[in-house]
């Protein structure tokens, strides 16, 4: 198969796709109305770190 030069390489990786699967599942939870406070905290950050992570912030 031959490369377009048009097209940028890609690093994406493995990683890079669990540690986007599980940052939509913290989203997720953390829209979930019955959390409280701590947790919806605890998910915050989590969240923030793989932002961080993923260079997304």
């Amino acid at each position: 198969m031959k490369k377009d030069p048009a097209m940028p390489q890609s690093a994406y990786t493995c990683n890079d796709y669990r540690q986007e699967m599980i940052l939509l599942s913290l989203t997720r939870r953390l829209e979930d109305e019955g959390l409280a406070e701590p947790e919806k905290e605890k998910l915050r950050r989590q969240i923030k770190k793989i932002e961080a992570d993923l260079k997304m912030s």
